[in-house]
């Protein structure tokens, strides 16, 4: 499968992308530190939603790795999914429990952030999503 060539990525479209994306990566940081340093806030959030406090270090792991894999330019797009599949864990979580909409919906808003980040600087996943079926 031989995928078209897409545009350049502009300046301000590349700028603009690495500032949503560069948000998204303080925020899971931040997030995969605060499990794995145990915040008591964080244990509490944690418990509502039916996981044990020992999960938080594995959790804070896993998002940190999947970040990790996220920055690093050249495996971005996989670091996305990745990030998806712990956001949608985040969703699931909140949909079992009955949360209400803003917190079901935070963990979408942030996934759709972060591939809008990725779309906006990589030009190799608009080469993608734009390829012509053979």
């Amino acid at each position: 499968m031989q995928l078209t060539q897409a545009a350049p990525v502009s300046a301000p479209r590349l700028w603009t992308g690495r500032i949503i994306s560069a948000l998204m990566v303080l925020f899971l940081i931040f997030d995969g530190i605060t499990k794995l340093i145990k915040v008591p806030q964080v244990l509490d959030a944690q418990a509502r939603l039916g996981y044990p406090a020992n999960d938080a270090l594995g959790i804070g792991i896993t998002v940190l790795v999947c970040t990790l894999v996220y920055v690093i330019p050249r495996t971005s797009i996989l670091g996305a999914i990745l990030l998806t599949g712990y956001l949608g864990g985040a969703v699931a979580s909140q949909v079992r429990i009955g949360a209400p909409l803003f917190d079901t919906s935070f963990p979408i808003i942030f996934g759709v952030l972060i591939w809008a980040g990725l779309y906006l600087r990589d030009q190799r996943l608009r080469a993608i999503i734009f390829s012509e079926p053979k």
